[in-house]
């Protein structure tokens, strides 16, 4: 795609990432995120959850503020299993909480007033104990904890989980659209995981490259480590 394509758009709102990588990234099933922002599924078409960027060409390209809404919505679903159904009525919700906001999921109040409007919308969800409340208030919780924002509110930076099962992992590898292309990248540093993941695979070894790039040993072993596991999942 021409560069010229992306001349006064947003580098949060540019299409950027294909579905297959931001199921790679966010250890999201490509065809849940599929049905997700085209509405497309097996038998039919539903009006999507998530709103592609515009200027997207031909293809179903995803910003990085759609990954943010991804990251968030996996929050919802993930617990649960609550039905698409209930979550368009939960993102309608939102939408009538934030009025005027392109990704409520996504939106600063969210996060400013998460517990109270998550258990808010929980309801629209699903009827649980009191106990499910409080998991899924901790939940959100964690997930809103991995997106940075600038003073203005706005998501700049996410810190995608690295291990499926485990919600309180380190946050060592950071995906932000002004770095390496928005591709992930260990915190602090310009080193793309796929990088050192290609060389691991190549031979060297994990004190090798903590001793090239100057980086922790843990740090090496969790960026190889998230990258071989996407792989094989």
């Amino acid at each position: 795609m021409s560069p010229s394509i992306y001349k006064n758009i947003n580098v949060l709102e540019a299409p950027a990432y294909p579905i297959s990588e931001a199921s790679h990234y966010l250890l999201v099933p490509a065809s849940t995120i599929r049905w997700w922002v085209t509405g497309r599924y097996h038998s039919g078409t539903a009006k999507p959850i998530i709103r592609l960027p515009d200027h997207n060409g031909d293809g179903a390209l995803l910003s990085f503020m759609n990954l943010v809404e991804i990251h968030v919505l996996d929050a919802i679903r993930r617990k649960h299993k609550v039905s698409l159904p209930k979550v368009r009525s939960a993102i309608q919700f939102l939408q009538e909480h934030i009025p005027g906001s392109k990704h409520p999921l996504a939106d600063q109040q969210l996060a400013a007033y998460g517990a109270n409007l998550f258990m808010e919308m929980y309801g629209v969800l699903v009827n649980v104990s009191q106990h499910g409340q409080i998991a899924m208030r901790e939940l959100i919780q964690l997930y809103l904890k991995r997106i940075d924002r600038n003073p203005a509110g706005i998501p700049i930076r996410l810190y995608p989980f690295t291990r499926r099962d485990e919600v309180e992992g380190p946050r060592v590898v950071v995906i932000d659209p002004l770095i390496s292309f928005g591709r992930p990248v260990l915190v602090g540093t310009g080193i793309p995981t796929a990088v050192l993941a290609e060389r691991f695979k190549a031979g060297e070894s994990i004190e090798e490259l903590a001793d090239d790039y100057q980086r922790e040993r843990l740090e090496i072993q969790e960026a190889i480590r998230c990258e071989l596991y996407r792989e094989a999942a």
